[in-house]
């Protein structure tokens, strides 16, 4: 083989290179994304439940106060356990499963800020240190909860620009790779509630 053979087959070869470069590197930084994203999903889902599993507990500590409020308690119980049988998968996090999985929480923010307002009729209750420690617990949920979804979005910010930036948009499709939706509060709930006994 003569030079110019060496070197046709060295450019064929950086060539094969760079290209096998683009696409794996542009895989593996759209998996990379894909994966942050579903982690922060299970963290979301996470301090959802985590606000979910204090409802039995302050629900069992108000009946002792307020047996007679029983159709607010059943509302709360209801919304938990509708909120907590809506389950998302994260490789398919749409924008109508998110609104669904929004709105379960929704029903169960209503029914919590509902409860409350009823709560400030017992003074007793709001006295008892298992009411408080609930009440506290509850406060630092909720505000785990706006971390974890601002956290979410910042991910999902990330996997979206990676699938649609150049070179990774021409390989997106090919790889089964789409725009996530963000995490979006519904009007009238930019702000956490505020929990007061």
């Amino acid at each position: 083989m003569n030079k110019k053979t060496w070197i046709i087959i060295g450019i064929v070869v950086v060539s094969l290179y760079v290209l096998y470069r683009i696409f794996a590197g542009s895989y593996n930084n759209m998996v990379k994304a894909d994966q942050n994203v579903k982690e922060q999903w299970a963290n979301v889902e996470n301090v959802y439940q985590r606000r979910s599993d204090l409802i039995p507990n302050l629900v069992n500590t108000v009946k002792g106060y307020a047996e007679h409020e029983s159709s607010t308690l059943t509302g709360v119980i209801e919304a938990r356990s509708k909120a907590t049988s809506v389950n998302i998968d994260a490789s398919n996090l749409t924008p109508e499963t998110m609104a669904q999985f929004q709105q379960a929480q929704t029903g169960i923010t209503q029914a919590l800020s509902k409860l409350m307002v009823v709560m400030e009729s017992y003074p007793d209750l709001k006295a008892n240190q298992n009411f408080i420690e609930l009440q506290a617990q509850l406060e630092g949920t909720e505000n785990r909860i706006a971390t974890e979804r601002r956290k979410f979005n910042e991910f999902v910010k990330v996997f979206n620009n990676t699938v649609i930036g150049f070179p990774n948009s021409l390989f997106a499709s090919m790889y089964g790779f789409k725009e996530k939706s963000f995490f979006e509060a519904e009007a009238g709930t930019e702000k956490a509630p505020e929990v007061k006994f």
